[in-house]
């Protein structure tokens, strides 16, 4: 039997800091990061890909404020994210068609529009932590808390921003779909952003949540779900440091789950950056996976074969 994996792509490898984030440069990052896309399939895994939506759904909030400023309603955080999981799950996928096509492949590729179950008294609801959106003044920042009831912190002395609930995810309503077009050798494209938080309201139908789930906790729970071998993790670095930005700072070849601990409870691996993945690495471990490998876009090919990246095992 072929072996499962899903990917967990960066919404940062669409769009770069630093563009304009217009969709020539989003189709042409996309090209770019496909390539270890087809690099799995041709390790002979059966592939589910995530990915992540930070800028995208970020200028979507952008676009937003000018409606408003204009009379156009403004629309939940679950429909924008609904949103970028169509129009990302269609460049992903076009591109992955393409890259297919040039190597002879015919896999078939498919976006699943992903609803992800949340529990609605997460303690996140209540110490919502999620910065999105851009930076704003102090004075724009009165300005929309009065008219619309956001939640706007200072953010490091950059500004200030919107922060959102962010809480974790229990299940996935179309993760066995996703499973059964997997083990059908198409590849999947799911959960994307983390996918749409939804919950079932006191009538016992789902309704979305104004939230923001992480990516990573996502992907585990769906390499979970699809019983799948390997997580890949991919994010801007090689390998997971310790130490990291200070002159002692070490790359890591291997973790152990114990290991992978010790260092998040030694603080290596801060909340913004690496510790979610060590998070969700950990989760998925635990819960019967082989094998987790972090690393970034363009070593996926060296890190399957052993020669770069980070592996974390049980």
């Amino acid at each position: 039997m072929k072996k499962k994996a899903v990917l967990a792509l960066g919404g940062n490898a669409i769009l770069k800091a630093g563009q304009k984030g217009t969709i020539d440069e989003q189709f042409a990052n996309t090209r770019e990061s496909v390539q270890g896309i087809i690099d799995l399939i041709n390790h002979d895994y059966q592939l589910a890909v995530t990915h992540g939506n930070g800028p995208q759904v970020g200028n979507l909030l952008i676009q937003q404020l000018a409606g408003m400023s204009m009379g156009i309603a403004p629309l939940p955080l679950s429909v924008l994210n609904a949103a970028t999981e169509g129009t990302m799950g269609y460049m992903i996928s076009q591109c992955i068609e393409n890259g297919l096509h040039e190597k002879g492949m015919s896999n078939q590729v498919v976006t699943v529009i992903s609803q992800v179950l949340i529990d609605r008294e997460d303690p996140s609801f209540s110490n919502p932590t999620k910065p999105v959106g851009p930076f704003y003044s102090q004075e724009e920042a009165d300005d929309l808390r009065g008219k619309y009831g956001w939640n706007i912190v200072e953010d490091s002395g950059r500004g200030y921003r919107q922060i959102v609930p962010s809480p974790l995810p229990t299940d996935i309503l179309q993760g066995h779909i996703v499973k059964e077009l997997v083990e059908d050798d198409a590849l999947v494209i799911a959960c994307g952003g983390g996918g749409i938080p939804v919950y079932y309201n006191n009538k016992g139908l789902l309704q979305g949540a104004d939230a923001v789930i992480d990516k990573d906790f996502a992907s585990a729970l769906l390499a979970k779900i699809i019983e799948a071998d390997l997580l890949m993790i991919l994010t801007g670095v090689d390998k997971v440091s310790i130490n990291f930005g200070q002159p002692d700072q070490k790359k890591i070849d291997k973790l152990s789950i114990d290991q992978a601990k010790q260092y998040l409870e030694a603080g290596h691996f801060p909340p913004g950056s690496m510790g979610p993945k060590i998070r969700a690495a950990i989760s998925f471990l635990q819960d019967g996976g082989r094998e987790v490998i972090i690393t970034s876009v363009e070593q996926i090919e060296n890190a399957l074969e052993g020669k770069s990246g980070t592996s974390i095992r049980p």
